[in-house]
């Protein structure tokens, strides 16, 4: 399967990428999809290389699965489940059935409680002991934690509601740090754990309980639980009315469509949250109608499995330049990790090729002046996917976005030509320099070229843009898992470091016996034993 794509690759590598524009390249190696454009035309793929990956995707079974996804089979085969993050935003009506029973009633009536409950809050009908609420914190950890984080950032000119605060680190730092600027007469805290167990959040939530416990008479009510156990959620006083659940069907890293996503609700509002959802559930259409070259989420993938298998490309970098898009790179690198890090195959066999590749990345400009030499001038090449809109928010402050646009596309320009030694000669020359002086200075400014880039680009940040572009990498990572032949749904690599962890605690305290471990961690373990003070 790989062993042509890596033979046309490299063939492609020799060849450059600056040499394959010729008329309508950039038009033919793009897809548009409801505003967004993405631009994969300075990358190696010609039009063969691009046949072979769709019909690779063919003979994958991609779009027999997808249609699997969409109609609620169980495709998470590991855990025996449906994957229906796509059902929470599926707003146009209709039916989805889950074990014979239409999944849809519930996740209307949900989002209704939602939007009810979003409402007073907003509005002051539903305050806290000290007033209508000023500030939520959302305590969670992963999806429940980077979902609603990276959303309410970057859709901050939309935020009139309370102020939203993100608690995720077991780490006392973050609770403390965040908790010692509010005031808990005013605080709403949401803890998003689907089972109320996450050790984590659990821990994090027990500390904010003890702080409102100090300043107010029933801490209970100013706390909402973003879980499917009502009965352990009313042990810490929260009423069922403040209860909001979701089915196992939703995996964590997919959840900011549903109830995970309340704390993006009450910040932009029940008629903004529900434009993000149109957004995503328009990107699901796309994705499900658009033929193979002009479905974005599909060349999305094949673009990224020609960088990280046929190519051997080990990272990506995603490079939003929108600094409210800081956390997008956290989050994609979640949902792709998470989802494709894998080493057996859904058969239970061990892959015979590398899983999904490293994924990471800043904003721009900011990442210009830290790891961009290595991007331009280091030996391995990094793949780099940038994400730009042609206009900001800050009307007055236009000339800056102008700049941010100018760095934008001139990264990816600068990528793919480069610049030769005879160029970098000339330079140098001109500067002054001579001789062997001159050689090694020039050598210095030499760019390798021919790296390879994406841009997906917009017209302006926005509810509906923000929903497109997580669905738009949603099913990119699905089509991809399933190209590769792993369970993109399941993430047994978390559980193992979680046991060892449970039964490490009793023995960092004194009360087990330091047995069983390796030298390593003994010596660890006296260590910080014996610096505890």
């Amino acid at each position: 399967m790989w062993r042509d794509l890596k033979a046309m690759a490299e063939k492609a590598r020799a060849k450059g990428i600056a040499p394959l524009f010729g008329a309508g390249r950039a038009a033919d190696f793009s897809v548009q999809a409801n505003g967004l454009l993405l631009d994969y035309s300075k990358t190696t793929i010609d039009a063969q290389a691009r046949a072979a990956l769709i019909a690779l995707s063919e003979a994958r079974g991609v779009f027999q699965r997808r249609e699997a996804m969409f109609t609620g089979a169980p495709i998470n085969e590991t855990e025996g489940r449906a994957v229906l993050h796509t059902a929470l935003r599926t707003l146009s009506g209709g039916s989805i059935m889950v074990d014979g029973k239409d999944v849809m009633p519930g996740v209307m009536e949900t989002l209704a409680r939602m939007k009810s409950f979003a409402g007073m809050v907003r509005s002051g009908a539903y305050r806290g002991a000290g007033g209508a609420f000023t500030d939520v914190i959302n305590i969670g950890i992963g999806g429940s934690h980077l979902g609603p984080e990276m959303a309410v950032r970057a859709l901050a000119p939309y935020a009139d509601g309370p102020r939203c605060h993100f608690v995720s680190n077991v780490d006392g730092a973050d609770i403390a740090d965040t908790l010692a600027r509010l005031d808990p007469a005013r605080t709403l805290i949401l803890v998003a754990s689907k089972t109320f167990t996450t050790t984590e959040t659990m821990t994090n939530a027990a500390t904010a309980f003890r702080w409102l416990e100090d300043a107010v008479d029933t801490p209970g009510a100013q706390f909402v639980a973003l879980s499917c156990e009502a009965d352990k959620a009313a042990e810490w006083g929260i009423d069922a009315s403040r209860v909001f659940g979701f089915e196992d069907w939703v995996g964590g890293r997919y959840s900011i469509w549903g109830p995970i996503g309340l704390s993006l609700m009450i910040a932009i509002g029940a008629d903004g949250f529900t434009d993000f959802l149109r957004g995503a559930e328009a990107m699901d259409t796309h994705f499900r109608t658009a033929p193979p070259t002009e479905n974005m989420p599909l060349m999305l993938a094949l673009v990224g499995l020609w960088h990280s298998h046929a190519c051997g490309h080990a990272t990506r970098a995603v490079l939003p330049y929108d600094q409210r898009l800081g956390r997008l790179p956290a989050y994609l690198q979640q949902l792709e990790m998470e989802s494709n890090g894998k080493s057996v195959a859904m058969d239970g066999r061990s892959l015979a090729y590398p899983s999904g590749p490293v994924v990471w990345g800043e904003p721009g400009t900011n990442g210009q002046h830290a790891f961009y030499q290595l991007i331009h001038q280091g030996t391995a090449v990094i793949p780099c996917e940038f994400l730009v809109a042609a206009r900001g928010h800050e009307d007055d402050l236009a000339h800056h976005h102008e700049l941010l646009v100018a760095n934008c596309l001139a990264q990816s320009e600068a990528l793919m030509r480069g610049r030769d030694l005879e160029t970098a000669r000339a330079l140098m020359r001109e500067a002054g320099y001579r001789g062997a002086e001159l050689e090694r200075q020039a050598r210095h400014r030499v760019f390798p070229g021919a790296r390879p880039s994406t841009t997906l680009i917009f017209d302006m940040m926005s509810p509906y843009r923000l929903g497109q572009i997580i669905a738009l990498y949603e099913h990119r990572v699905f089509v991809e898992g399933v190209i590769l032949g792993v369970n993109s749904f399941d993430q047994w690599g978390v559980e193992l470091g979680k046991e060892l962890a449970k039964a490490l605690q009793p023995v960092l305290d004194g009360t087990a016996p330091l047995n069983g471990k390796d030298g390593s961690t003994r010596q660890l373990i006296t260590f910080v034993q014996s610096n505890r003070g």
